[in-house]
């Protein structure tokens, strides 16, 4: 088993959050913070379908669950950075930028990009998870047994 270095664990945690990113939203973040186009494609934007799998309890054996239409691409930068994207769904557009954005995280211009789209991404997750957590809660119910006095 090989080891995740920080950069390749960075990596995963903002593809996995432009993954699950709202349609047309990173574009629009991602328009916001000036972006153009100085990439060539490696695999153009293309729509398809993954099989997902699945583990009972985390741990069991894997099943195949079902399978999750997604869309990907794959740019590489005049400097050689090369960034893929995928994206739930079938927004091509959204699997280019992605593709755009993992290759220019590999420059110099991480920082300000992560500010400028990684940070408002990852923001608008957490309220949409607090959300759902708290509409979750308000159904809780709590049960509970008194003692009868009954022996």
């Amino acid at each position: 088993m090989t080891e995740i270095s920080s950069d390749q664990s960075a990596r995963k945690d903002w593809m996995s959050l432009m993954a699950k990113t709202p349609p047309g939203r990173l574009a629009d973040l991602c328009q916001q913070a000036g972006l153009d186009w100085p990439g060539d494609w490696l695999r153009p934007p293309e729509v398809g379908s993954v099989m997902v799998r699945g583990r009972m309890g985390g741990t069991g054996a894997p099943f195949n669950l079902g399978e999750m239409t997604v869309a990907r691409a794959s740019v590489r930068l005049p400097e050689g950075a090369v960034g893929h994207g995928y994206v739930q769904g079938r927004d091509r557009q959204a699997a280019g930028w992605a593709a755009l954005v993992d290759a220019l995280m590999q420059t110099g211009r991480a920082g300000a990009l992560r500010g400028a789209v990684l940070d408002p991404l990852a923001a608008e997750a957490t309220a949409r998870q607090t959300a759902r957590a708290e509409k979750a809660a308000a159904t809780k119910v709590e049960f509970f047994t008194l003692v009868r006095g009954e022996d």
